[in-house]
């Protein structure tokens, strides 16, 4: 195997809700999502970046660390969320019961397809 086939193209990935840095990376096959991250510059573009907090992930699959990646791969670093998504839903359909605007029988959106009592007659 030439010294060629050994290294592989990558990108890292973060992004912030204005802003996304790609960063552009050739290593050798057997180097770690960790190396990868720490020889891209990305922690220290971004001190904010924890690896002990902070999911990482290849094509929006979530991987260890220690992973190894493929040619092309971008690894990417996500970010905390602000809010649980299913609170945030759950709120909402909290809010639409008290304004009078959910559904009566799902508590979610009004169906406009439903029929209702006053169209059936």
């Amino acid at each position: 195997m030439s010294v060629d086939n050994q290294l592989i193209h990558v990108e890292v990935v973060y992004a912030l809700p204005h802003e996304q840095r790609i960063f552009q990376l050739v290593v050798k096959h057997e180097t770690t999502v960790e190396e990868i991250i720490k020889k891209s510059g990305v922690l220290t573009v971004y001190p904010e970046i924890d690896l002990n907090n902070n999911k990482v992930g290849v094509f929006s699959r979530n991987v260890k660390l220690d992973a190894t990646v493929r040619d092309k791969d971008r690894i990417e670093i996500y970010r905390a969320l602000l809010a649980d998504p299913k609170e945030i839903r759950r709120k909402r359909a909290e809010q639409a019961k008290m304004a009078g605007t959910a559904d009566p029988v799902t508590g979610g959106k009004p169906a406009v397809q439903r029929k209702t009592e006053s169209s059936s007659n």
